[in-house]
């Protein structure tokens, strides 16, 4: 798997879509990004960089390899954490609990 970024001339968002399109169509590729202000698609998948390449070049947009590497490792996420209740010092006060076993009797309700 390796993460390969193309400069593209990208334009508008019908450029995005037809460079997408040309791109999704290869096999092996498992994520496709593209920044339209950078002028960068990205590309990460295990997918031959310049066949991604002749593909964009196959529909009139000029690409070129800017970088070839493997992709970022996920970040791992942190467990969060259930906060304790609030300390209680002299407000809390002890409330009996109890339970009855139901008998089988009908209830009333007077």
């Amino acid at each position: 798997m390796k993460k390969t970024v193309l400069k593209v001339n990208i334009h508008c968002q019908k450029c995005k879509k037809e460079v997408l399109k040309a791109v999704t169509k290869l096999t092996g590729i498992n994520q496709v990004t593209i920044d339209g202000e950078k002028e960068t698609l990205t590309v990460v998948g295990d997918v031959d960089p310049v066949l991604i390449t002749e593909a964009v070049r196959k529909i009139g947009k000029v690409a070129e390899i800017v970088s070839v590497g493997p992709p970022k490792p996920p970040e791992p996420k942190s467990p969060v954490k259930n906060p304790l209740p609030p300390w209680c010092y002299d407000y809390c006060q002890l409330v009996p609990v109890s339970h009855a076993p139901y008998d089988s009797a009908p209830c009333s309700i007077l």
